[in-house]
């Protein structure tokens, strides 16, 4: 199968790099490009998309404004933040608006074809023990509107899924949460999927958002 790929930057410099670092991947080609918000949000109305590759500052519209419009509708593509060190909270934001994760724009082209691959398949893009740094770093600047019905959300899930959603929002793996619970890696997949169909959520960087919007993690590291 291959992964359709839309690059959103103003820079054509960046996207032209982009672009033939993908296009030489059997699995990937790039269908859409645009320079702004405003132009990506109208391409994908007549472009099928699987992964948008959205930048932050843009003209016109920024990047997590376009995520948000452009994953609130059905059936949305997924969409990696393009970010660098002095932008993380727009990262953070873009996480709040929808995005399946983010990068920083200088990776290292196998890292960022393994990231695409990677949200395709339906996975969060990065570590969430990497995205637990960025949190533990801009929660506190960001405080979450209507934070009470937020956690009425939380009351959906049983012990145990509440258990293992703090443990995904530490930044554990399956592997390292069936060691700490004493559970089958299935058994935790099983529990993190569950969690993620209650709680309407995409993926795991979403957990871990809504566990720091809750307070059911705090920032450092600590939870409830």
């Amino acid at each position: 199968m291959t992964i359709r790929v839309m690059l959103v930057d103003d820079q054509v410099l960046l996207r032209t790099g982009f672009r033939m670092v993908l296009a030489a991947q059997p699995d990937m080609e790039v269908v859409a490009e645009a320079g702004d918000g405003v132009e990506a949000i109208q391409v994908l109305r007549t472009t099928a998309v699987d992964v948008v590759l959205m930048d932050v500052r843009m003209p016109k519209l920024d990047g997590v404004e376009a995520t948000r419009r452009i994953c609130a509708e059905p059936d949305a593509p997924k969409v990696l933040i393009l970010t660098t060190f002095d932008l993380d909270e727009y990262a953070f934001s873009g996480l709040k608006a929808g995005a399946s994760g983010f990068m920083l724009k200088d990776v290292p082209p196998g890292e960022l074809l393994a990231a695409i691959r990677a949200v395709h398949s339906g996975d969060a893009v990065v570590a969430p023990s990497t995205t637990r740094r960025l949190l533990d770093r801009f929660a506190p600047m960001l405080p979450s509107a209507g934070k009470e019905p937020r956690q009425q959300e939380l009351d959906r899930l049983t012990d145990r899924e509440r258990e293992v959603m703090v443990l995904v929002a530490q930044g554990l793996s399956n592997g390292e949460i069936a060691s700490r619970l004493v559970l089958s890696e299935a058994t935790v997949k099983t529990h993190v999927g569950r969690i993620l169909t209650k709680l309407g959520l995409r993926d795991r960087v979403q957990v871990v958002v809504l566990a720091y919007e809750t307070g059911l993690v705090r920032a450092g590291g600590g939870h409830l």
